[in-house]
């Protein structure tokens, strides 16, 4: 413990040789400076001492030499002398001539003004006579070595020294002479002797007792704390946590210290236990991985190797790795270990062996460098894939590619591939040249609008592009024809590359013989409709009739016809020439052949359109009409014409469905003949109901009732395709249709349109 302790590396004995060399000067320069200070103390107290006693002779002197002036002077001065254990007492004249003291052989005797006596008045050319006790004290050896004390007095020549009757001074002499006190400093010099002595002891004592505190609190607050530290993080640094650590309980900074050591042994522990976690699960993890590690030095001799590459190749530690691989005696030519040696990167490559079962194997190799601390590379580790598989499952995705091309270009419906950033189309099969008159070359990276009739039809189709199927598109060939078409549009990858992948099918003989259907059904409506035509034609006639023949005959018999009734007769011409031509204009437009166009309808107009030719032939079967329509309702997408049609075929099987029930009911009185139009608006969609009091549906045939030539009317009064015709309107349209029998009895059918956005805001 000592010998540790006196060494230099001692922080204990650090602080103890700065704390004493710091202590040591501090009672050194206190000591110092106490002498000194002891020292003038007492000199002081002797010059006052001397200084009194000279006032006292130069008093007495004063007295003596008005009375006495030489009568036993010498005696009295030698008396003051011994009574005071003075060394000398002198007193000079103006001359400097000795004329009392206390030394016999000095009277009468002269000093020169060098004399260290006279020095102290005559060391400038003109004395100076000095009031200041300081400038007239002396201290100086005597020939033996004594330490004495000088102090001189001057005499004045006061008033009543020159009006003495003894003697006379003139007025204009001011020093009559000097007074020499001189002393010994033996006792001072003994008192300051003491002095030093006991400062001395002093010092030595606060020294000892001092560095013995302090040595104290250094082992008792510093040298154990550190110690104890000391053993904490030793403890901490072999990693034996699991030990109790009793830390430094002093509540200052090095116990603050101890608390963050044991704080930070714990954190280490917990994160030495996180590590050992991680350790062992990259351990498991390296042994695990289904690919093949080593890591080899620079000699490519293997220094470590997972369980994968080891159930593989059953190598042994410090193989090399050409041997352990391939079974070679020396290093492979393209070698990208050895790459990485040079150039510090990670390099890829493809390597093929045999296996031991004499397979023909493959490997994708990717090496990475390993280095120390000084940024060298020690060694590299090569991580080996197995894709054999893989290769013999590309041949097979090479075969599979082939067929599937030949698939692709014999799809009997046009096939486009589109650059899904940009939909340009990137390759299509010989169908969609077929169809579309195209070469390869000229469709290859041409944008797919290319083949659409404008601008905003293209536009339309991209704002619903996610929509997996679009219906009935009209596309253009090369040649300009137009032809319609139903497109299948399905994201896709095509040589790992994103891509649209659109399936055309070329609808056109099917929506030219969907027309003429819809056509057929117009004629067989507008067959229906002949009777109710007639009567309607035969009401505006008749009137027309009867108002000419009533002005030929006043013309013929020449009579005067009032301007008034003249009048009247023509405006009713007028008005039923003008139903009669509506009549013939709308049975023109309802059965003129068109082209299927969406368009903003008001589908209360329609339905007063389409019964405007029925009114007089529910009026002439007795059926009433009950109308509730709402008048704000917003406009729908559809195509006019045959949304009148759809509506036609409605009031026509209402109509028949009455008339058949009125026919079955014996008792005709009970039977109500009545059909309902009722239209709303509610959250969004727009709805039209039309209900009979007609036979109704029977629920076993409810769900055919919409399918093509399916009827319940009698041989030659139906032809099954007006439902079937309405029902894909309506979808056509974008709408619903439905049918539910009555409680009452008979049905309602009930149609159903979403209002689009853009049409409401218009």
């Amino acid at each position: 413990m000592l010998k540790s302790f006196f060494k230099i590396e001692s922080l204990a004995l650090k602080l103890m040789i700065c704390v004493g060399i710091v202590l040591f000067v501090s009672i050194f320069i206190w000591s110092h400076f106490t002498i000194k200070f002891q020292e003038k103390t007492l000199i002081n107290k002797k010059i006052s001492e001397i200084d009194k006693f000279c006032n006292t002779v130069l008093n007495f002197t004063w007295f003596a030499m008005l009375h006495n002036p030489t009568e036993d002077m010498q005696d009295i001065l030698k008396s003051m002398s011994e009574y005071n254990e003075l060394e000398s007492i002198r007193i000079f004249n103006c001359q400097g001539q000795v004329k009392f003291s206390n030394t016999a052989t000095e009277l009468g005797s002269k000093v020169e003004k060098t004399d260290v006596a006279c020095i102290i008045c005559h060391a400038t050319k003109t004395p100076t006579m000095k009031k200041d006790i300081k400038g007239r004290v002396r201290i100086f050896k005597s020939d033996q070595g004594e330490l004495l004390l000088g102090i001189m007095n001057p005499i004045l020549n006061e008033p009543s020294c020159s009006a003495a009757e003894c003697h006379y001074h003139p007025k204009e002499i001011k020093k009559l002479g000097a007074l020499d006190v001189v002393v010994s400093l033996k006792d001072v010099k003994n008192e300051i002797s003491l002095t030093k002595t006991m400062s001395a002891w002093t010092a030595i004592y606060l020294f000892i007792i001092l560095g013995i505190t302090i040595c104290f609190c250094i082992f008792r607050l510093v040298t154990n704390p550190i110690k104890k530290l000391i053993n904490e993080t030793d403890l901490i640094g072999k990693g034996m946590y699991h030990k109790k650590i009793n830390g430094v309980t002093q509540h200052d900074e090095i116990g603050r210290l101890s608390l963050a050591i044991l704080v930070m042994g714990e954190k280490i522990q917990n994160k030495q236990e996180e590590f050992n976690k991680q350790k062992d699960r990259y351990q498991n993890l390296f042994d695990q991985v289904p690919c093949s590690i080593t890591v080899q030095n620079r000699d490519y001799k293997l220094i470590e190797f997972n369980k994968e590459f080891s159930k593989k190749f059953n190598p042994e530690y410090g193989d090399h790795c050409y041997f352990a691989y391939k079974s070679l005696s020396k290093k492979c030519n393209n070698c990208p270990v050895e790459r990485t040696f040079v150039d510090g990167n990670s390099h890829f490559s493809e390597e093929s062996g045999i296996n031991k079962d004499g397979t023909v194997a493959h490997w994708f190799v990717k090496t990475a460098p390993l280095k120390d601390e000084e940024g060298n590379i020690v060694a590299a580790m090569e991580m080996s894939i197995d894709i054999s598989q893989r290769k013999k499952l590309e041949e097979i995705v090479k075969d599979s590619e082939r067929k599937y091309q030949a698939i692709f270009k014999s799809i009997p419906n046009p096939v486009f591939i589109l650059n899904i950033d940009n939909n340009q189309i990137m390759t299509c099969n010989d169908s969609a040249l077929t169809v579309y008159g195209y070469k390869k070359d000229e469709l290859k990276n041409q944008p797919f609008s290319l083949l659409f009739p404008g601008k905003d039809e293209y536009e339309e189709f991209l704002k619903n592009i996610d929509k997996p199927f679009h219906e009935k598109l009209i596309n253009f060939k090369k040649s300009k024809e137009s032809i319609y078409v139903n497109i299948w549009v399905s994201p896709a990858e095509f040589t790992e590359q994103k891509v649209l992948l659109v399936t055309v099918i070329d609808i056109t003989l099917s929506v030219e013989a969907e027309q003429q259907l819809i056509q057929a059904g117009k004629m067989a409506t507008l067959g229906e409709m002949a009777t109710g035509i007639a009567h309607e034609l035969n009401q505006p006639l008749s009137v027309i009739k009867t108002a000419s023949s009533f002005i030929c005959k006043k013309i013929g018999k020449n009579e005067f016809i009032d301007k008034d009734i003249l009048n009247t007769l023509f405006q009713e011409i007028e008005t039923h020439v003008d139903r009669a031509s509506k009549i013939t204009n709308h049975m023109r437009l309802f059965g003129r052949k068109s082209v299927f166009s969406k368009e903003a309808v008001n589908i209360n107009e329609s339905i007063k359109r389409s019964f405007d030719i029925f009114s007089q032939q529910l009026k002439l079967r007795e059926i009433e009409v009950i109308w509730s329509l709402d008048n704000n309702l917003p406009e729908i997408l559809a195509d006019s014409a045959r949304l009148e049609q759809v509506f036609i075929n409605l009031l026509i099987n209402a109509r028949d469905s009455i008339v058949v029930q009125f026919e079955k009911n014996e008792n005709k009185k009970d039977k109500i003949k009545r059909i309902s139009i009722a239209t709303s608006f509610d959250e969004g969609v727009v709805t039209a109901k039309i209900s009979d009091t007609g036979t109704g549906i029977s629920k076993t045939i409810m769900n055919k009732i919409f399918e093509p030539f399916f009827t319940t009317k009698k041989v030659g009064k139906g032809t099954g395709l007006g439902l079937s015709i309405s029902y894909g309107i309506i979808k056509e349209s974008g709408g619903d249709i439905s049918v539910s029998n009555n409680p009452e009895g008979g049905v309602t059918f009930t149609i159903s349109f979403h209002t689009d956005p853009g049409v409401l805001n218009d």
